[in-house]
């Protein structure tokens, strides 16, 4: 059986006090993995241990951090075996596979994504971006200004089972990039998927300390989330997952006044106009819709399209949503697996009974099913295809967070925008239009960090990252600017000086 360790200081140890928690496969039900549940006394020391670190590591070369992610990648990329005997490649398919019940398509983003976002932020890094400036002072004749962007600290980062080793990724790489030293909580569903970073960085030549990696159970993870939080060497908070949980969080930091970064939920919406090309938008509204069977902020949730060509967009979408079949689903060829699911489960009975809830909410509220079933077999729930939903109803305002495609028609331009912005999450959009001078009119007028046109609502560009624009969908970025921070030093003449108390 797997087992997770924690990782402090560049060493990997069972918690202090022995304490473990079993991690369930959604798919199979079945224990897939053991994992360390930390203590109090091992996120106090994986405090200090990156305390310990920042001194030195804030004073690294900018280059020297840049080789560190790209020979990251280069590991991964390999088809050569790590120091532990292992294909990364291969180990994060099967450990996003068993802990998350990922289909294919998604174990193997996990690690190509992971290529990709280590090049790309590694690219980041030049003396421009991460240096400051130096110019004279514009109120003391011959003083000059020196402007600092200086690393800020340990940071407390959190990131999900969904996606679990990029977003892992992407939640450290920044801070550490800039000079700062990390803390990661995983997620209890998925620390060994997680836990991966862990043996990517060292290999990669990461310094022990700078990135420190802690599990916990459910029952203990609010209590020692808090504890961090209020540790007074934790600078900033960086976490992504729901609003709920997003939350909480800001609302315990806020009593120490530390600023986070939250990339929370989303209820992202898709308008249509009359001139769209149908066929590839419905491609990629089910697409969006569809993928990791839902479970992603930025899934496609609501589409709202013009009534001249509702019909025939609904048509199309139903079409290539009866083609696809939710279940159990295996890349190792295992016995008892249909071959032609192309959906995996959700994450947690409750997360499907949840799901299950708002579908029955919104057909007794009048809402039509035009595709789905209305039950679920323990964790997995068929594709769900539904229109004459109310703006206001649970299942309009929530993130459904299973596979789900919402369908209204708008009777111009101007309501099919409000209805998009009818919504506390600002994370991502798309739309859907032939006449590119049109698109971005209408674009810049749907409010939300991201509007792809003729695209996919599941995209993002890996220098900006995901960012919500307050409200349910967080608010912050994974940028350079968020996690430095500007110091000013001024040196006045040696001249003597005139103060009001001394003639």
């Amino acid at each position: 059986m797997p087992f997770t360790s924690l990782y402090i200081n560049g060493i990997r140890l069972p918690s202090s006090n022995g304490e473990t928690f079993e991690i369930i496969s959604p798919s199979t039900h079945q224990v897939v993995g053991i994992s360390a549940s930390a203590s109090s006394e091992d996120c106090q020391n994986a405090i200090l241990a990156a305390e310990n670190a920042f001194k030195t590591w804030e004073h690294t070369l900018i280059s020297e951090r840049r080789s560190i992610f790209l020979r990251a990648a280069e590991l991964l990329q390999s088809e050569d075996k790590s120091q532990r005997g292992k294909m990364y490649k291969d180990e994060i398919k099967r450990a996003v596979e068993e802990e998350t019940g990922a289909a294919p398509a998604m174990t193997h983003f996990n690690w190509v994504a992971s290529i990709g976002l280590l090049k790309d932020l590694a690219s980041l890094g030049n003396v421009g971006e991460l240096g400051g400036m130096n110019f004279p002072s514009e109120k003391t004749r011959g003083g000059s200004v020196i402007v600092e962007r200086r690393a800020m600290g340990v940071i407390f980062a959190i990131a999900p089972w969904n996606s679990p080793v990029n977003l892992t990724l992407r939640a450290v790489l920044i801070p550490i990039l800039c000079g700062n030293t990390v803390i990661f909580r995983s997620s209890e569903q998925s620390p060994r998927s997680q836990a991966i970073i862990c043996d990517l960085f060292e290999e990669a030549g990461l310094p022990a300390g700078v990135f420190n990696f802690i599990s916990t159970s459910r029952e203990n993870a609010p209590r020692l989330t808090a504890e961090i939080i209020a540790n007074p060497l934790v600078r900033k908070i960086n976490f992504t997952g729901s609003d709920r949980v997003g939350r909480a969080i800001a609302m315990e930091s806020a009593k120490y006044l530390k600023p986070c970064v939250l990339e929370l939920g989303g209820k992202a919406p898709v308008v249509v106009l009359n001139d769209a090309n149908v066929t590839e938008a419905a491609k990629g509204i089910v697409h969006g819709a569809l993928l990791h069977s839902g479970q992603i902020c930025m899934s496609t949730e609501r589409v709202i399209a013009q009534r001249e060509i509702f019909q025939v967009l609904r048509d199309k979408i139903c079409e290539l949503v009866r083609s696809i079949k939710a279940g159990r689903i295996s890349s190792h060829n295992q016995t008892g697996v249909d071959p032609d699911n192309k959906l995996g489960p959700l994450f947690s009975e409750s997360s499907a009974q949840y799901v299950l809830d708002m579908l029955h909410e919104a057909k007794e509220a009048g809402a039509s099913v035009l595709l789905g079933d209305l039950t679920r077999e323990r964790t997995v729930i068929q594709p769900h295809v539904l229109t004459d939903v109310k703006p206001g109803s649970r299942i309009w305002d929530q993130e459904t967070f299973g596979p789900v495609i919402i369908l209204n028609a708008a009777d111009s331009v101007n309501e099919a925008v409000e209805l998009a912005n009818a919504s506390s999450y600002s994370l991502t959009a798309a739309l859907w239009t032939s006449n590119l001078y049109a698109a971005k009119d209408v674009a810049s007028r749907i409010r939300s960090g991201y509007v792809n046109i003729n695209g996919s609502t599941i995209y993002s560009e890996s220098a900006y990252g995901l960012f919500g624009l307050g409200g349910s969908s967080g608010y912050g970025r994974f940028s350079i600017n968020d996690f430095t921070d500007l110091r000013v030093i001024v040196t006045h003449p040696q001249t003597p000086a005139s103060y009001p108390f001394f003639k």
